[in-house]
């Protein structure tokens, strides 16, 4: 699966007892929906993870987006 990313992305990810928030800028927002186009034409189980290593913010919970039936 391709993955493309927009040119200066921000993306955070926190959560607490209540709530996952995400939180992005103009580019963060369309990457991730570009993200989510490309998932959703692929098999299911298949996933994206996104975590301060690849993609978010420093101090971002990981996500784990994965596709179902």
């Amino acid at each position: 699966m391709d993955i493309e990313w927009e040119d200066g992305f921000k993306i955070n990810v926190s959560s607490d007892n209540h709530a996952v928030t995400i939180s992005a800028n103009e580019e963060g927002l369309l990457s991730l929906a570009k993200h989510f186009m490309a998932l959703a034409n692929e098999m299911p189980g298949t996933h994206i993870h996104y975590d301060e290593h690849n993609a978010l913010e420093d101090n971002s919970t990981p996500l784990i987006i994965e596709k179902i039936d």
